[in-house]
């Protein structure tokens, strides 16, 4: 599954004709042949959404206090033995502005484990749904009997609903497209937002 990079990618805020000048990577449509060789190559995709059971939320997942590695290897072994080859994971732009190098870092990390029980990996650049209102650092405990208690949003109501706040999120989207160049490797997808319409505006 190695030497894949598939990149779905949108510039928040761009125009057409911005987003076409400053992509970072750009390549012609794949021909059917192309795409044909590729699903031979990695074969069927059978997945789940993944976070790992010491964590309630991206941030809990990703910050280097509570990043658990030990764990996120033992549960995607336990997501291989069952048939999965492809994960969903959820990034966060908080964890872009909280520490970028760290951050590249324990996705590296994050993304030599899953190559190494032959899972793929699809990173969602940001979420619309859940808490509106994200913060770094420590994470509210668990709701009992509540679904996705500690979810929360990227980047949140303040910055969507302020255009001037954008141009840091570009920076977010570059930052992280740009380390797939050290993670060649590795079987990585992204895209841009989860559930747009539940934040109030279309991309």
């Amino acid at each position: 599954m190695k030497n894949i990079i598939i990149l779905f990618l949108c510039i928040l805020g761009c125009t057409p004709k911005q987003a076409t000048e400053e992509t970072i990577y750009q390549r012609e449509k794949w021909t059917a042949d192309e795409a044909n060789a590729w699903q031979e190559q990695v074969g069927w995709l059978a997945g789940c959404n993944f976070i790992p059971s010491t964590a309630i939320n991206q941030l809990e997942m990703w910050q280097e206090s509570t990043f658990d590695p030990e764990t996120i290897d033992r549960e995607l072994k336990w997501a291989s033995e069952i048939g999965f080859n492809s994960i969903r994971v959820y990034l966060h732009d908080l964890l872009w502005i909280q520490d970028q190098e760290g951050f590249l870092q324990r996705m590296d990390t994050f993304l030599g484990l899953a190559e190494n029980h032959g899972i793929g990996v699809l990173f969602v650049l940001l979420d619309g749904v859940w808490n509106p209102n994200p913060k770094t650092g420590i994470q509210p405990e668990p709701k009992p009997f509540t679904h996705n208690s500690g979810w929360v949003q990227s980047p949140g109501k303040t910055i969507l609903g302020d255009t001037t706040l954008w141009e840091p999120l570009q920076d977010y989207f570059r930052g992280v497209i740009a380390i797939s160049e050290m993670m060649i490797e590795y079987t990585v997808g992204m895209y841009l937002m989860n559930q747009t319409i539940n934040s109030g505006i279309l991309i």
